[in-house]
């Protein structure tokens, strides 16, 4: 009698391995591309802040002020410097410290994009939004804060 030749198990395995790996990758994937935020206007501030303090803490010592703001949602309230359109159905809104020419700059959520629309430079708002954070640009010397899911507070304090 003539042994018939056993198949590898292990090739089998590491197939189903990497299957299975790719339909994991997959899985987390899809999760982190379609994740929704909740609304910034629903979400409680960890700090509420005048806009040129701000800017100035952040341009004194950016590293302490990133390690203190760096993704919590803050409460900024200030004078609009400047309206910019980001694209057709939005604005970003800035305050700008016109002693260092720093700046702090907030996109909206897209729930939001209408009110930041009705906007003005020189309007005093209240505007809550999650922070990104700073970056020091020693080329122009002057610090960017960019915060994002922005909304206007409507509950000022």
């Amino acid at each position: 009698m003539i042994p018939l030749k056993k198949k590898n198990p292990w090739k089998k395995r590491i197939l189903l391995t990497v299957l299975a790996l790719i339909l994991i990758g997959a899985g987390i994937y899809w999760y982190v591309a379609t994740e929704k935020f909740a609304d910034t206007n629903d979400r409680e501030a960890a700090y509420t802040v005048n806009a040129l303090d701000f800017i100035r803490e952040f341009h004194d010592n950016d590293s302490a002020a990133n390690a203190k703001y760096r993704d919590k949602i803050i409460t900024v309230n200030g004078t609009i410097s400047a309206i910019e359109p980001a694209d057709s159905s939005t604005v970003n809104v800035k305050f700008i410290d016109t002693t260092t020419s720093s700046y702090v700059i907030f996109a909206f959520q897209e729930q939001h994009a209408a009110e930041a629309q009705t906007l003005k430079e020189g309007d005093v708002v209240s505007i809550k939004g999650s922070c990104s954070g700073g970056t020091f640009s020693e080329i122009l010397g002057v610090e960017k804060i960019d915060f994002k899911r922005s909304a206007l507070n409507k509950d000022k304090k």
